[in-house]
């Protein structure tokens, strides 16, 4: 391999480190302007925005043995990679495309496993991760209150009784 390539292949490889996650987007279309507002919008999750030669991004993949990406690797492709929250991501780019309909998402890799454009939609479509975690400590939560709630139906009970009691002895 000539010294060129090589040096793009570690590069982009380099791109490919810094998430477990990868998207390929056909950016066909898209303006400069749009790529940079892309760019700034993915920022915001640590996330990056590449255009990159199939070719060496077929060859990045596999020595970093991500499952095999040829079918999707026709015409432009850019990689979108970076951040721990693919979720995240993932909206950003949906809502992105959606904007501009000139772009769509093709595929995405997830630790070793490959994803269909449905399926990075349907991760876009996840709540946010601090909206996950509200909802997992509310379901930890849940048992205690009904415990706390259960406890104390027997004291207020007999306090009601006692009430009744003495306002029945009073009248």
């Amino acid at each position: 391999m000539r010294p060129e390539k090589k040096y793009l292949v570690e590069e982009v490889a380099r791109h490919l480190s810094k998430s477990d996650y990868l998207f390929l987007a056909d950016y066909r279309r898209i303006t400069v302007e749009e790529v940079s507002a892309l760019r700034r919008d993915l920022s915001a999750e640590n996330a990056e925005f590449h255009v990159v030669k199939n070719s060496i991004l077929n060859v990045a993949a596999k020595e970093k043995q991500l499952p095999d990406l040829h079918e999707h690797l026709k015409g432009p492709v850019a990689i979108v990679v970076g951040g721990e929250n693919p979720s995240g991501v993932a909206k950003i780019l949906k809502k992105f495309f959606k904007e501009k309909e000139k772009v769509d998402v093709k595929a995405g890799v997830w630790g070793d496993r490959m994803l269909n454009a449905e399926e990075v939609q349907q991760l876009a479509d996840l709540p946010s991760f601090e909206v996950l975690q509200a909802q997992l400590l509310s379901l930890f939560n849940t048992p205690a209150q009904r415990a706390v709630t259960v406890f104390n139906a027997t004291p207020v009970a007999l306090l009601n009784v006692l009430k009744a009691k003495t306002e029945q002895e009073a009248g």
